[in-house]
């Protein structure tokens, strides 16, 4: 890849202009995550897909927006739990 000059961009260059992108390391949950919120990010962008909503649901544009926004915060729900966290909780509840 390079940019519109012909100078090349170096992978960490892509990772850091797009956060989503993703890497070797990341979990389903971080790729649902940020699948989740860039769609919900693309529908509060766009007015037309916003009113679409707003019609379908039969609510207040400014409503839906409100609720797509607080969706993003934990778009899949919480994270899950992993080993080390599970044996920690055990030790606290015993």
């Amino acid at each position: 890849m390079s940019t519109p000059g012909g100078a090349p961009i170096h992978k960490d260059q892509l990772k850091a202009k797009y956060i989503g992108t993703g890497d070797a390391d990341m979990t389903k949950y971080e790729w649902v995550t940020n699948m989740h919120r860039d769609t919900m990010a693309s529908h509060v962008g766009h007015y037309d897909q916003m009113s679409y909503y707003a019609v379908a649901q039969n609510e207040s544009l400014g409503r839906v927006k409100k609720e797509f926004l607080e969706k993003m915060l934990e778009p899949c729900g919480k994270p899950p739990v992993g080993a080390k966290e599970e044996a920690y909780e055990k030790i606290l509840n015993n």
